[in-house]
């Protein structure tokens, strides 16, 4: 059996990628000493509350079209599902703690450390939203998702810039 999903599961589920990402770049800015570092990390955290809003009202601005069900779902097990996808997909709660615990590296390895797991979370999260589009309709605010993608194609342009940055420091 397949579902089909509308676009406002995928908007509360990218609300809830876009928490899961603002809580790890916290983490990260609490732990790192650099100082230009820890500014890039908060700001990165406030880049994913930002996106939140964004998808919220996105969301908000859904018609009663976009937002009706595909399917008899009374228990709301189809946005768990969504859910629990993007839990183990997207900034992994499991993998986080692992990834801040490599600081017996140096500042900078720690750093890079922190930015390639980011780049991968950013371009898993595209990858999620990609293949939920093709899960939604038409009629139910497929276009819309487009919009999300763009937003985490930009967190990738500005990690790989970072990363990039810093390996012409390490040179």
């Amino acid at each position: 059996m397949s579902y089909d999903f509308n676009a406002d599961e995928i908007f509360e589920i990218a609300g809830q990628i876009e928490r899961n990402g603002a809580k790890f770049y916290k983490l990260a800015a609490k732990i790192i000493d650099n100082p230009s570092a820890r500014e890039l990390f908060l700001s990165l955290s406030e880049m994913e509350n930002e996106h939140e809003k964004t998808f919220i009202s996105l969301r908000a601005s859904l018609s009663n079209k976009e937002k009706e069900k595909t399917v008899f779902d009374p228990e709301e097990e189809s946005v768990l599902y969504l859910k629990a996808l993007a839990d183990s997909r997207v900034f992994l709660k499991k993998d986080i703690p692992d990834i801040l615990s490599n600081k017996n590296q140096s500042e900078k390895d720690f750093i890079k450390i922190i930015l390639d797991y980011a780049i991968g979370a950013e371009k898993d999260s595209i990858v999620f939203y990609l293949g939920m589009k093709d899960l939604v309709p038409e009629n139910m605010g497929k276009n819309k998702i487009d919009q999300i993608i763009k937003e985490e194609m930009s967190h990738i342009r500005l990690l790989g810039k970072e990363m990039a940055a810093l390996n012409k420091q390490a040179k």
